[in-house]
């Protein structure tokens, strides 16, 4: 009977330093594959930075773009305007100094 327990315990250990053994390999293989699968996450995720900063760039070049030429349109515009206010004051100040000339001539022979 001690000769089977004396095997068994030496099966069990020798089963308990194989056991330590794979685990041991397992977990160097686990480690291996964890550190290239992060390896490959960050050189992923830098060219997907690398991407949006380029599109980012060219969404910036086009909005500067954009705002450069409504710029100019409403300088364009503004001017326009502007040159049609005076026209239009002209007038107005002719229609209202005209009639109010002739007023006072009128009134400067009816006094004389």
């Amino acid at each position: 009977m001690d000769w089977f327990n004396a095997v068994d315990t030496t099966y069990r250990a020798d089963l308990r330093e194989l056991n330590e053994l794979n685990f041991a390999r397992f977990d160097a293989k686990l480690e291996q594959r964890l550190a290239e699968f992060e390896a490959k996450l960050e050189k992923r995720l830098a060219e997907l930075d690398a991407k949006w900063r380029v599109r980012w760039d060219r969404l910036d070049a086009k909005i500067d773009r954009q705002a450069t030429e409504v710029r100019a349109e409403l300088q364009t515009a503004m001017a326009c305007q502007k040159a049609e206010l005076v026209r239009l004051m002209f007038a107005f100040w002719l229609g209202t100094i005209l009639p109010l000339g002739g007023l006072i001539i009128a009134l400067h022979r009816a006094l004389m």
